[in-house]
């Protein structure tokens, strides 16, 4: 039961945080920029845009996306359902409260004599995308872009997901060249935006944990796994192998490092002039992957 309580405060706190900071995104540098985000949200900034701001961004986002998670709840999982909720509340409302405390939008700062729109569309991609991936990290799910492609995946369960989601964004950054007047430079601050923000999430999802994997094939496995551990301060897996072109027995090494002992690996790999190896960089590492002192 504890740990239940524990997992569902761990999952609105992720929520909740991953709304401030999408929430702030938008309202320092996106909202009132001139330009559009992806998705729902970038729909309801579109709307607010076209009614000349007589309705709040926050309330059409929170109208446009939770009929969106009403359904994700009725016919995905509940619990999703509610937690997108909670996520999308507070990123809808934060705006509100930091115009009431008086924290203007970059836009709006210093008269506006420092603005410039690449920055803000850089600035949103950026902060946006890393509470983008908090909610895609724990929940596997990141808005009301991602609840229309589960609900029309339900309908049509051939179809990708990231193709729908790729299509509905495409839409709106087509939308907003219309919305803006014909201008170049918005839709260009769309596109920047969508594209820094998914380089974002790429590597919010890649993980902190990563390292690269070496694999080293040799006729001398002691000798050169000692070096390693000792050197390295990493554990060594050995793996017998038998070279099909050689037709002689050999050993395979695996090896988890981390970055920066990239440069340590290769001079221990020179020394060892019989090694065959050849690695790869792995973005998530479970376990105990420690080095040790």
């Amino acid at each position: 039961m504890k740990t239940k309580i524990k997992t569902f405060l761990l999952d609105i706190t992720v929520a909740i945080i991953a709304g401030i900071v999408v929430g702030t995104a938008y309202h320092f540098f996106q909202n009132s920029n001139g330009f559009a985000p992806g998705g729902v949200g970038g729909l309801a900034t579109i709307t607010t845009h076209l009614l000349d701001g007589k309705v709040e961004w926050g309330i059409l986002m929170v109208a446009f996306n939770i009929p969106i998670f009403v359904l994700v709840s009725a016919f995905v999982n509940r619990k999703l359902g509610f937690m997108l909720s909670i996520y999308l509340v507070v990123q809808s409302f934060l705006p509100k409260l930091y115009t009431a405390i008086g924290w203007m939008p970059y836009c709006l700062a210093n008269n506006g004599e420092d603005f410039n729109i690449l920055f803000a569309a850089i600035a949103t991609g950026v902060i946006s995308g890393f509470g983008f991936s908090l909610m895609l990290r724990h929940f596997g799910a990141s808005g009301g872009t991602y609840g229309i492609s589960v609900l029309i995946k339900l309908r049509k369960p051939d179809l990708n997901i990231a193709y729908v989601s790729f299509i509905m964004d495409t839409l709106v950054v087509a939308i907003a060249f219309f919305v803006y007047d014909m201008q170049i430079t918005p839709m260009m601050c769309t596109l920047l935006n969508l594209f820094i923000a998914n380089i974002v999430v790429d590597h919010g999802l890649s993980g902190i944990k990563n390292g690269y994997k070496f694999e080293l094939i040799t006729a001398q496995p002691e000798a050169l796994a000692e070096e390693l551990m000792q050197k390295l301060h990493h554990g060594v897996t050995r793996i017998e192998a038998h070279g099909m072109y050689s037709g002689t027995d050999k050993t395979l090494l695996i090896c988890i490092i981390n970055k920066r002992q990239v440069g340590d690996m290769m001079k221990i790999i020179k020394a060892h002039p019989d090694v065959f190896a050849c690695f790869e960089k792995v973005n998530e590492v479970f376990g105990n992957f420690k080095r040790r002192v």
